[in-house]
C-alpha cells in the first residue's frame, strides 16, 4: 500500500477515534470505566488550534486532580449542563440541534426531520436503545465516525471515487449541521457548567470540529487538483 494512502488511513483512524470519543462524553455520564480510560489518556499539547489545546489542558488539570467523589460531581454537572431543571427552554445547555436553530428553542423540529434523512439515505437507523432526537449531538458525533468508518472499508480496497463520495458527505454534514449549532452549544455549556471537565468539553468540541473541517478540505482539495 503507497505511503499516501496509509498517511490517509492513519489520518482516518484518528478522526474515527476522536468522534467516537466526544459522542461518548455527550451520550451519557461518565461512568467509571470511562473515568479510568480518562486517567490513563494521553493528552493532545499542540494540535495547532488553540481552542481545542486550552480544552485538552484544562481537561487533563481536572482528571488530575480526581478524588473520591469526582463521578458524583461529574453527574450533577452532566445533569445541570444537558438536562437542566426544565422551567424553559433556556434552563440547559440542550444538546439538540433543533433547540439551538428554531426561533422558539423547539425539540423534534425541522432540523431534527433533516438529520434522520440524512442518516436514512446514508443507511443508518437509529437503534431502540437510543431514547433521545435524531439531532442530538451524540448521535450527530456517531453518524459521521460511522461514515469514517466506511471510510477506512473503501480506502482499503482503494475506492478512491467512494471515498472521496463520503468525505464530501461528512463535509457537508459538518457545514450544514454540526457547525451551524454546535458553537452556540458550546457557549452555553461555559455558562451552565461548574466543572472545569464539561468547560473543558465544549472548548475541544468547539476546537476539534473547526480542525476536521480543514482536514477535510485539504483531502479534497488534493482529490481535484488529481482529477
Amino acid at each position: 500500500m503507497s505511503e499516501y494512502y496509509i498517511e490517509i488511513i492513519d489520518v482516518m483512524q484518528g478522526r474515527m477515534a476522536t468522534y467516537r470519543f466526544l459522542s461518548r462524553l455527550y451520550r451519557k455520564e461518565v461512568d467509571q470505566e470511562l473515568l479510568d480510560q480518562l486517567i490513563a489518556m494521553r493528552y493532545p499539547v499542540k494540535s495547532g488550534n488553540a481552542e481545542m489545546d486550552a480544552g485538552y489542558r484544562m481537561m487533563h488539570g481536572y482528571i488530575c486532580s480526581t478524588w473520591e467523589r469526582t463521578l458524583t460531581d461529574l453527574a450533577i454537572d452532566f445533569a445541570r449542563v444537558f438536562l437542566g431543571h426544565g422551567i424553559n427552554a433556556h434552563s440547559a445547555a440542550y444538546p439538540f440541534e433543533s433547540v439551538h436553530t428554531s426561533a422558539k428553542r423547539l425539540l423534534m423540529n425541522d432540523a431534527r426531520d433533516e438529520v434522520l434523512a440524512i442518516y436514512r439515505a446514508n443507511g443508518i437507523e437509529k437503534t431502540n436503545a437510543w431514547r433521545e432526537g435524531e439531532d442530538h449531538i451524540a448521535l450527530e458525533l456517531e453518524f459521521i465516525s460511522l461514515l469514517i468508518e466506511r471510510t477506512l472499508e473503501l480506502l482499503q480496497v482503494k475506492d478512491e471515487e467512494q471515498v472521496f463520495s463520503l468525505l464530501r458527505t461528512q463535509l457537508n454534514f459538518l457545514d450544514n449541521h454540526l457547525l451551524n449549532w454546535v458553537p452556540m452549544l458550546v457557549i452555553e455549556m461555559q455558562k451552565f457548567a461548574k466543572t472545569d471537565f464539561y468547560r473543558a468539553l465544549a472548548l475541544i468540541t468547539s476546537g476539534y470540529l473547526t480542525v476536521d473541517r480543514e482536514i477535510l478540505e485539504d483531502i479534497l482539495a488534493v482529490a481535484k487538483l488529481e482529477d
